[in-house]
């Protein structure tokens, strides 16, 4: 069995690793990338899928040069085989159906996978979009919300649950035949119930460790000519996406002061310790009072 999994780098979005210009607009360069948590969840769902049923996982991702170790940690997360990143100047600044469509290539050049698993959505772009539009483009059976799944590889079927939200939050459970685009919730959970299960994930874990270390011996990448695209209908000149505007987001004012202190500096550091005696003091009388 094969299985492809689509992940994604995005800007790390924690208190202080961000960076804006003077108009509002991310400075990509001097922000952090990360992998996109959601695309956690897809992993772990390729992971359990290998666990019971063998094969080969490969992750794919379309971006720049600094994917490589977005995938890296893909690589050590769900012990996959092989790496593709799909990077070319000319797919920049692409919005979510230029994206599928460069990936959807990417995934026909790889054969006909088993199953394609993608996150919920990203981080940045907060649509939801990339997934089911890639799956549109490769013409395969969609499940969204999938929040548990098994394969009947006699039967060549996709068994799985998915949330579904509406005035209650209902479960419900659908098969497809293979191949089979899946989408992952949130919420999704895997499952390891045998000792056999167990113990092939501890064996994939210790094969993976020399693989993940040395992961650009099993990276792949690939430029548009490579998965024969049109520069037109990629990147920018592909998006029919257009923004209209951007607005500025300010910067938190302050809400403290700091003091510097030299540590050498035995006064200094004699008040920092009253003020903080002083601190205590108080904290353990108000507790008092209650």
């Amino acid at each position: 069995m094969h299985t492809v999994v689509l992940t994604k780098g995005v800007p790390d979005f924690r208190e202080g690793q961000v960076s804006f210009d003077e108009d509002g607009h991310l400075e990509r360069g001097k922000t952090p990338t990360v992998m996109n948590p959601n695309d956690q969840f897809a992993l772990e769902a390729a992971l359990q899928t290998r666990v019971r049923h063998g094969g080969r996982v490969s992750v794919m991702s379309m971006g720049p040069p600094g994917y490589k170790e977005v995938l890296q940690e893909a690589m050590e997360s769900v012990y996959a085989d092989d790496l593709f990143l799909v990077s070319d100047r000319e797919m920049a600044a692409a919005d979510t159906w230029a994206t599928a469509i460069t990936l959807s290539a990417g995934i026909e050049k790889l054969g006909e996978p088993d199953i394609v698993f993608a996150g919920f959505k990203t981080a940045d772009g907060e649509t939801g979009h990339t997934g089911p539009q890639a799956n549109w483009c490769l013409d395969m059976p969609l499940v969204t919300h999938v929040i548990s799944l098994d394969v009947d590889e006699d039967e060549g079927i996709l068994r799985a649950k998915r949330l579904v939200e509406g005035d209650i939050e209902e479960i419900e459970t659908v098969e497809t035949s293979l191949p089979a685009f899946v989408v992952t919730d949130p919420e999704f959970a895997p499952s390891y119930r045998s000792a056999g299960d167990r113990l092939t994930l501890k064996d994939l874990r210790e094969e993976t460790k020399a693989r993940a270390e040395n992961y650009e011996d099993h990276l792949t990448v690939w430029d548009h000519t490579d998965v024969n695209l049109d520069p037109d209908y990629i990147g920018l000149d592909g998006s029919p996406t257009i923004v209209s505007s951007v607005d500025p987001i300010p910067k938190a004012p302050a809400e403290r002061e700091a003091t510097m202190v030299d540590p050498d500096d035995s006064e200094a550091m004699d008040d920092v310790l009253e003020a903080m005696q002083s601190a205590l003091a108080g904290d353990a009388a108000a507790a008092g009072g209650d």
